[in-house]
């Protein structure tokens, strides 16, 4: 392994994590993955093995235990990590603030006390649209000012943020890119790896293909009387293959000096934002199936609508999302079919 080509990806069995990771050895990059499995499995591993062709360095690391993590820095050369280690449901982080501030916020700063006691200068934070809160002009750019976050988990990524930018300014050896994404969907075209939530899903897609696949009895579309088109919530829904191309671009920029401040932001969506329902019914038409639904009152910590002005990720990163929604949303049902054996 040669440190500039080899990445430490925390999280690296969850969801984005295994997507960023197939597409990182894809583009040669050799890749360590460390995950504690409290909301991944070890198969995720094997499905980017599959994928790849290539063997995994793989190890079983909590990311609030500084002495697991100092193993890991000690063992593997890599210049570069990639930070998804974090709670991530909303709902959640509204009933467990303390979880969450414990979690996402002592496994970061681990990750960046470590990078510089041990000379490693660059890191990629997996921030999100939820920085943004409810921000007063839409679509939003990196210069759009942050609002009071809507929930716990929201605040972890507002302050990781923070930790990241102050360090990166204070300590001459380290660097920083949060990349600010927004919804992820969708799964690996294989169907070998894709989002795979512990007992009922907070994220909409998987509650979508789970009540397709008759786990769920019905869906629950969070209300109907917003001010938007159809009065439910607009987002802007980016494929997880779109999403893991990005960490490479990213990755790519750090590792060949090209990084114009020791800090950086990019927005990662697609610019077009689409209303729940659209996105039910452009699955229910892609996928031919009838999904039951029923509206109920609106969630705590949701936002009206939050898209993304790409531009910036589009011309610096020179990379931008290309998989259309029906691509997506018929990769995501083929990867439920995989995991459910539905023929």
């Amino acid at each position: 392994m040669e440190s500039k080509r080899t990445v430490l990806i925390s999280g690296g069995a969850g969801y984005i994590g295994s997507h960023t990771a197939v597409e990182l050895i894809n583009a040669g990059y050799y890749v360590v993955i460390i995950d504690n499995l409290t909301n991944s499995e070890r198969d995720s591993v094997a499905g980017v093995e599959k994928i790849t062709g290539k063997k995994v360095a793989f190890e079983v690391v909590d990311t609030c235990d500084r002495a697991q993590l100092k193993t890991v820095f000690e063992t593997y050369p890599f210049d570069t990590v990639i930070h998804f280690a974090a709670y991530k449901a909303v709902g959640e982080s509204m009933a467990e603030p303390l979880k969450y501030y414990q979690n996402n916020l002592v496994s970061f700063m681990n990750i960046v006390a470590m990078m510089k006691e041990y000379g490693r200068p660059n890191i990629l934070f997996s921030s999100s649209a939820t920085v943004y809160g409810e921000a007063e002009h839409l679509p939003v750019t990196e210069q759009t000012p942050r609002q009071p976050a809507t929930s716990p988990y929201g605040n972890t990524k507002q302050i990781a943020e923070d930790i990241l930018r102050d360090s990166c300014r204070a300590y001459d050896n380290v660097r920083g890119i949060a990349l600010r994404y927004f919804n992820p969907i969708g799964a690996h075209p294989s169907a070998l790896i894709g989002e795979l939530p512990r007992g009922v899903p907070n994220n909409l897609v998987p509650f979508i293909t789970q009540t397709a696949a008759g786990i769920r009895e019905r869906l629950s579309v969070f209300g109907n009387d917003y001010d938007t088109p159809d009065g439910t919530c607009l987002r802007d829904y980016i494929d997880v293959v779109d999403l893991a191309k990005a960490h490479v671009a990213t990755v790519n920029r750090m590792t060949s000096d090209k990084m114009e401040d020791r800090y950086e932001i990019f927005n990662i969506g697609t610019g077009r934002p689409i209303s729940v329902l659209e996105l039910l019914t452009t699955f229910e038409n892609v996928n031919n199936i009838k999904l039951p639904y029923t509206i109920v009152d609106r969630r705590p910590g949701d936002v009206p609508a939050v898209w993304a002005e790409t531009s910036r990720a589009n011309e610096v990163l020179e990379w931008k999302a290309e998989r259309t929604l029906n691509e997506t949303l018929k990769s995501a049902w083929e990867w439920e079919k995989h995991v459910r054996n539905i023929i």
